[in-house]
């Protein structure tokens, strides 16, 4: 999939465009089992089964990662999680933000197939994770939905509760040639629990804010509900 990312790196900006050859999502993702258990017990509230094992990376097909502002869902029942989404190219690692998009009511089903049938938005603007990787765990992560025609916080936690990219990379790798993410390689990095309980909604906004360097990477899509015909 051809994404093209404006990095930010200090005072400069430049072009980066990346074929998403391979995409993967990170999931159970939590730092500590305390932090997983939360989620896994806010998933089972709707039906979502256990997962096998901690950290699960899941393969999506690349053609659903997205920088559009707009996606099309079947039914009424998906909802958003933002995440970091790292990414190599030219040997260089990066970090920008995406959203884990899942249908709701398949994952009761299947986690694997929830994951699958919906796109996976991402933002436009990254960063070097150079840049960030010293203070990783001071990033905050928030995302907000509209209810009732209102901007509500949706999510919000620091970094310092999931894995970092690096332990994440080198999980999925285990026992790969690899020494570190193949070039043309996406990766989610994991959520963090939702304000009042999963829901859908038709706005997803989403945020990843620096605060020692005082700059964010944000993203809004919106989604339209394509009929479920039986």
């Amino acid at each position: 999939m051809q994404t093209e990312f404006q990095i930010i790196s200090g005072t400069t900006t430049r072009k980066l465009s990346v074929d998403i050859s391979t995409l993967v999502v990170a999931g159970w993702a939590g730092r500590d089992r305390e932090a997983i258990e939360h989620h896994i017990e806010e998933l089972a509230a709707i039906g979502v089964p256990r997962p096998s094992n901690v950290p699960l990376y899941y393969r999506i097909a690349n053609n659903q990662l997205t920088q559009s502002d707009t996606v099309q869902m079947v039914g009424p029942d998906s909802s958003g999680e933002i995440e970091t989404f790292v990414f190599s190219a030219d040997g260089e690692l990066y970090v920008s933000i995406a959203s884990d998009h899942t249908d709701r009511k398949l994952e009761s089903h299947s986690v694997a197939l929830s994951k699958q049938l919906c796109a996976k938005p991402a933002g436009r603007s990254a960063w070097l994770y150079a840049d960030v990787e010293g203070h990783w765990d001071e990033l905050m992560i928030r995302a907000w939905i509209e209810e009732n025609g209102e901007r509500v916080l949706y999510q919000e936690g620091p970094l310092s509760t999931l894995r970092t990219p690096r332990d994440l990379i080198n999980g999925y790798l285990a026992g790969s040639a690899h020494s570190r993410l193949p070039d043309g390689t996406g990766m989610t990095c994991g959520t963090v629990g939702a304000i009042g309980g999963i829901r859908p909604s038709t706005v997803f906004e989403m945020e990843l804010h620096d605060p020692r360097r005082n700059l964010s990477l944000t993203h809004l899509y919106t989604v339209e509900v394509l009929p479920e015909v039986a």
